[in-house]
C-alpha cells in the first residue's frame, strides 16, 4: 500500500491573500475539471457523467491512463477521490484545515493500491517514493494554490 501526506499553508508570505472560501473553490474546480489544474496536455479528458446530492463521478484520462473516480464534497473542508477505476485504488484527499496558530493550511493525504501489482512491490514502492519527493503531491499542492490564485485575478474562480 502506499500511504503519502503533505500539508503546504495556503497563504506562505508574499503570495496574494486566499481565503477558505476561495480556496475551496479552487479545490472544487480542480475535482470538476483537472484539465484546469494539471500541467497542459496532462489531462486530456475529464468529465463529470453522474451527480447526486451525496457525490459525483468524472470520468478521466490523466498521463495516459483512463480512470473513473467517486469524489464527495464536505464543503469548505474536504474534497475525497475515491480511485473506481485505473491504474490506482484507494482514495485521495485534499482538505483545508486551521493549524494550531489559525493559518489555512491544506493537506493532501492518500492510502493506495496498485490494481495488479504485487502489494508493496516495486512499482507500488516507486510510486511511494514519487509521492513523498520534492515533485510529488506536495507540488501539486503548491501548483493548485497558484492556479487558483490565477483564477482568481482572471475574474474566473
Amino acid at each position: 500500500m502506499i500511504y503519502s501526506t503533505a500539508t503546504v499553508p495556503v497563504n506562505p508570505e508574499g503570495e496574494a491573500r486566499l481565503t477558505r472560501e476561495q480556496a475551496w473553490k479552487g479545490l472544487e474546480l480542480k475535482a470538476r475539471d483537472a484539465r484546469l489544474f494539471l500541467p497542459p496536455g496532462l489531462c486530456t479528458r475529464c468529465d463529470v457523467v453522474e451527480e447526486s446530492a451525496t457525490h459525483f463521478v468524472r470520468e478521466a484520462t490523466i498521463a495516459g491512463s483512463d480512470l473513473r473516480e467517486i469524489i464527495t464534497l464536505e464543503p469548505q473542508n474536504k474534497v475525497t477521490f475515491f480511485q473506481a477505476t485505473g491504474p490506482r485504488e484507494g482514495a485521495i484527499v485534499n482538505e483545508l484545515f486551521e493549524d494550531e496558530a489559525g493559518q489555512l493550511q491544506l493537506r493532501f493525504y492518500c492510502y493506495l493500491g496498485l490494481r495488479g501489482k504485487t502489494p508493496n512491490g516495486p512499482e507500488e514502492q516507486a510510486e511511494q517514493t514519487q509521492f513523498d519527493s520534492d515533485n510529488g503531491y506536495k507540488s501539486a499542492l503548491l501548483s493548485t494554490l497558484k492556479r487558483t490564485r490565477e483564477l482568481l485575478a482572471e475574474d474566473r474562480l
